[in-house]
């Protein structure tokens, strides 16, 4: 994730913030359409500029009526002119069933297409930077889970999650014993936004160091959604790594920021989620708006 933003002072004590125009690219989707709420919340003007290739218009269909808010169909490969304080630059497909669909390139690797493009991402960052001085920001994303996940993305927690709700078993690649670390989306939130309204470029890592083995978040599945629940072994998927863990040491010491959300007290929130988009109980977006809206309030 790539951030640009003008320059300007601190607010001196006793003077209101002034709301900022700010365009998030992909705020339709997943995390972005959570960070369209914390901007619209703190009084931002904000435009999404969104292809709908993995967003929804569902996840910001409650900003329709707000004047602060306005919404651009746009694929941001083609250049689009506006006048702007700051982008948030979130326009990326990130799960396997996305980013293998369109890789856009022949690369080494089927993960190929998505590692080599965030480091040619930063690498771009940087050289405007350094060469003409635009202001940018660089986080480098662990995985995230919560409301507005897609269903069937392909990523572990959603799958996890969407199977056991299907009465489904839960696919497990491999022996099970391969690491991953979980980040509740309101956490990933507030870390880039005090990375954006930091004086440090980074790159920073913004994820949850806590280890979860596949075994065992699917145990946490199961305390969550159905205790018999199945689970299924399956040969490992290619290019899968045995371990992920970020080390957020940086962002903890310069941006005062780590996780609070535990996966036991945030998974519950994504299934409620999951439920209603599966089965159709309510409206789809009234949970997420909810859930977004209680969660925002436990983020330092």
């Amino acid at each position: 994730m790539v951030s640009g933003r003008s320059t300007g002072g601190k607010i001196p004590l006793g003077l209101k913030r002034k709301g900022l125009r700010i365009v998030v690219t992909g705020g339709a989707g997943f995390v972005g359409s959570h960070l369209v709420d914390r901007l619209i919340s703190r009084g931002d003007s904000v435009i999404v500029v969104d292809n709908f290739f993995t967003g929804r218009k569902e996840n910001v269909m409650h900003h329709f009526k707000n004047p602060r808010f306005e919404m651009i169909r746009h694929d941001v490969v083609e250049p689009l002119l506006l006048e702007v304080d700051q982008i948030y630059h979130l326009a990326c497909p990130a799960s396997p069933v996305h980013y293998k669909h369109n890789p856009g390139e022949m690369w080494t690797g089927v993960r190929s297409c998505y590692d080599e493009g965030k480091r040619t991402a930063e690498t771009l960052a940087m050289d405007y930077h350094r060469g003409a001085g635009v202001e940018v920001r660089i986080a480098r994303i662990f995985n995230t889970y919560g409301p507005r996940m897609c269903i069937d993305d392909g990523r572990v927690v959603s799958n996890f999650v969407a199977q056991a709700l299907r009465k489904e078993p839960m696919t497990v690649y491999g022996d099970g014993k391969q690491t991953r670390s979980f980040q509740y989306v309101s956490d990933l939130v507030e870390g880039l936004m005090r990375l954006m309204e930091g004086e440090h470029v980074g790159p920073f890592n913004l994820g949850n160091p806590g280890e979860f083995t596949m075994l065992e978040l699917a145990q946490v599945v199961q305390e969550t959604i159905d205790p018999n629940a199945k689970i299924e072994f399956r040969p490992n998927t290619e290019d899968d790594p045995h371990k992920r863990k970020p080390d957020i040491t940086k962002a903890k010491d310069l941006l005062g920021w780590e996780p609070k959300i535990s996966l036991r007290k945030g998974l519950p929130l994504m299934v409620s989620d999951f439920q209603q988009r599966i089965f159709g109980d309510h409206k789809e977006g009234s949970s997420t708006t909810v859930a977004t809206t209680t969660t925002a309030a436990s983020t330092s």
